[in-house]
């Protein structure tokens, strides 16, 4: 039988909106987070009755948000147990890591071509509000300015089926990205990176900016590998294991 977590009491902060559409959003999006944050870890029931009483909701919207989870893999529907999280096997985090920072180099050198000073300038305010979370050790909010970054960076390519491929990835692995900022030095590593890469934007350089972001997903992947239980051996071959670094990068 899975386990069933102590969930803490609801409280007012978790109440998703109170339109049905924006209960709807918020519901798939506090689910995601604690997919995110590991408190509902891989191969666990989600407890329905304890979920509903935390967030003050029925069940009625909270299946709809399994069903749209599901549709992300990242829950898995049974019969007779309910919403399961899908568990995630080390190769095949390892293969979408690899497919990420592919299309997010990839990304890097299509929005050189065509970013505008407003995307840019977008982009700047974005950085300074992820600093200011990591100044305040606001690791959830920092992971969501974080990936909000990063969805820019992909719209600002504009190649929508880039854009869908990488979204549909970085949701069903949301668990994988989330766990490399748990390591303090690579936190601190990885607003660094972000400064880099968001220079190498304004400077409008293809090649500069297509290496920094294929570099800071890997370099991310390789502790969050750790902390998700997959051990320090990146089994997916020699593109993650021989990229240079970026602390070599700019040395």
């Amino acid at each position: 039988m899975e386990p069933t977590p102590d969930l803490p009491p609801h409280n007012a902060r978790e109440h998703p909106e109170s339109s049905p559409q924006a209960q709807h959003i918020g519901v798939i999006s506090w689910i995601r987070d604690r997919i995110a944050d590991g408190e509902f870890a891989p191969g666990m029931r989600i407890p329905e009755r304890l979920v509903c009483e935390r967030l003050g909701i029925s069940r009625t919207p909270l299946r709809e948000a399994f069903k749209v989870l599901a549709a992300e893999r990242l829950l898995t529907l049974y019969r007779n147990r309910g919403a399961v999280v899908t568990p995630v096997s080390a190769k095949d985090a390892d293969d979408a890591m690899q497919l990420i920072a592919t299309l997010e180099g990839m990304a890097g050198e299509l929005l050189c071509k065509q970013i505008t000073a407003a995307e840019i300038t977008a982009l700047q305010t974005l950085q300074q509000t992820m600093e200011q979370q990591f100044e305040a050790r606001d690791l959830l909010g920092y992971f969501k300015t974080n990936q909000a970054i990063h969805s820019r960076i992909m719209q600002a390519a504009n190649n929508g089926i880039l854009l869908e491929t990488h979204q549909a990835l970085c949701n069903r692995f949301v668990r994988y990205r989330f766990a490399g900022n748990r390591s303090e030095e690579r936190w601190h590593k990885a607003v660094l990176e972000h400064q880099h890469i968001l220079m190498a934007i304004e400077d409008r350089d293809a090649e500069r900016l297509r290496y920094l972001m294929q570099a800071h997903v890997l370099n991310g992947w390789r502790i969050a590998r750790v902390h998700v239980g997959f051990g320090d051996h990146v089994g997916c071959g020699d593109n993650i294991n021989n990229l240079t670094t970026l602390d070599s990068y700019y040395c």
